[in-house]
């Protein structure tokens, strides 16, 4: 398990003066489930992994790694295991050597570090030297060095990067098997299909805060809202029918039209109660990216110049409510982004 409470990580160098790269956040990873970690770059990803890690000192607050810092477990490496640089290897040791090496450490036996390589895909290449690897050979090593001591919880940063196809399912099916025996396992990527496959749960960082702290689920279904696309021969009637204070309706054409804020049964049994002829009720569900741009719109730093999307509205300018207007994308399950300045002093951060 990991434990944030009230961390704050301030970085004082810098022209700008003092940078709060993680801004009193609190958080629990739970055993058993793969939790997403999201937020854009800037955002304090990588700077919590870090602290959790003990590679950085919070400025105030906590975090412990199953109830302790990771500093006082007497053996760190059977407690957590962690990706967050894949090229921190030293490039004259075979990949065999450099996982023997951290065994010794923690007096893990050989055969571990034989397993591990297996486990891995490596075992071609475990005698090359980690000068000859290519991206994709150092994230297997070093998510092997994460899975040496057997740890009860894993930290992975960007683990798929490099990977092909056949390795990006494998790190996913990684994930998924080491929550479903009862570990920690706290996953950081930009990759918004795989996190949606993967994760259970999300955290969601902006400006170092947190923005939302919910099941993958319930995240999707509060940025997005309940919509569904209607087809019908009676499309006005309907549409009038349907329309409330807290209902937005879209018409894309004549008999097409999209409802969000009722679901597809409440829709059918206004449909029966005017009597207008049904042809489609289809829940539309909102992708993980979509409801993640939504909510993180605010908390992104840098734009590519030309490529600037516009904010995401909760509907198209032709939908309306009862009121006549359109309705924001709001939900109290999700906290606004924070607005406390920031520098470009971590531009690279995740």
């Amino acid at each position: 398990m990991i434990t944030a409470e009230a961390l704050t990580k301030v970085y004082r160098a810098g022209r700008s003066g003092p940078h709060r790269a993680v801004d009193g956040i609190s958080f629990t990873a739970e055993p058993g489930r793969v939790t997403g970690f999201l937020g854009p770059n800037g955002a304090g990803k990588t700077t919590t992994m870090r602290l959790a890690m003990g590679l950085d000192r919070p400025t105030s607050g906590s975090i412990t790694v199953n109830g302790l810092p990771v500093g006082r477990h007497a053996a760190p490496l059977r407690q957590v295991g962690a990706v967050l640089d894949a090229g921190a290897t030293h490039p004259g040791r075979t990949g065999r050597q450099h996982l023997r090496v951290l065994a010794s450490t923690h007096g893990i036996a050989r055969r571990r570090v034989d397993e591990v390589i297996e486990m891995t895909g490596l075992g071609s290449v475990a005698d090359r030297r980690v000068k000859g690897y290519s991206l994709g050979m150092n994230q297997r090593l070093g998510i092997g060095a994460a899975l040496l001591g057997d740890p009860a919880t894993l930290i992975f940063d960007e683990p798929v990067n490099g990977l092909d196809p056949e390795g990006v399912r494998w790190v996913r099916q990684l994930a998924r098997q080491l929550a479903a025996e009862g570990r920690t396992v706290l996953l950081s990527s930009h990759l918004m299909s795989e996190m949606s496959q993967t994760a259970d749960h999300l955290i969601v960082l902006g400006r170092g805060r947190i923005l939302a702290d919910m099941p993958l689920a319930d995240f999707i279904d509060a940025a997005g809202g309940t919509r569904v696309l209607v087809r019908s021969e009676d499309a006005t009637e309907l549409m009038t029918a349907l329309s409330a204070e807290d209902v937005t309706v879209t018409a894309h054409d004549a008999e097409t039209f999209e409802v969000v804020g009722l679901d597809a049964r409440t829709i059918g049994r206004r449909a029966r109660e005017i009597s207008a002829a049904l042809h489609e009720l289809t829940p539309l569900r909102t992708s993980l990216e979509e409801s993640y741009l939504r909510l993180t719109h605010d908390a992104v730093e840098h734009r590519s110049g030309g490529l600037t999307p516009s904010k995401p509205a909760a509907a198209s300018p032709g939908a309306t409510n009862a009121a006549g207007t359109v309705p924001a994308l709001t939900s109290p399950a999700l906290t606004g982004p924070a607005t406390a300045d920031r520098t470009a002093e971590q531009d690279g951060e995740h």
